[in-house]
């Protein structure tokens, strides 16, 4: 890891940086705006922003506010497609929907393919339960 001087700054890509931060709220200000009745334009632009930078936990919460139903489940579908156990079990929530065993074994053939052998045994596990 390298360590920088006081008077230096780590290199950055100032343009995304500071766009970034500009359209997505701290910690605390985020949780006031989910306790917050927002419209839902302005729920989807918030996780919008959070979905620009990669940050799809934190736009969950946002597209349920914004009745996003559509982009849910393709966030949903992407999880699945990634092997991604943690967003897909976030989005199931958030939609009230129930994980089907093939839905398991989908997520850990590609957690799997994508190296990710922890999540692909986490898939399989819940697939062989049938949990959800």
């Amino acid at each position: 890891m390298r360590v920088f001087p006081a008077t230096d700054t780590p290199p950055t890509q100032p343009e995304e940086r500071s766009l970034a931060k500009s359209k997505i709220p701290d910690a605390i200000e985020r949780r006031h705006l989910i306790d917050r009745d927002l419209k839902p334009a302005q729920a989807l632009r918030q996780a919008e922003a959070y979905l620009e930078v990669g940050r799809d936990q934190d736009a969950i919460a946002f597209l349920l506010k914004a009745e996003a139903t559509d982009q849910l489940e393709a966030m949903r579908a992407r999880a699945i497609g990634s092997g991604d156990v943690f967003l897909f079990r976030s989005v199931s929530n958030a939609l009230g929907v129930t994980s089907e065993r093939d839905e398991w074994r989908a997520i850990s053939e590609a957690a799997r393919a994508a190296g990710r052998d922890r999540y692909a045994d986490e898939a399989r596990g819940m697939a062989d339960r049938g949990d959800d």
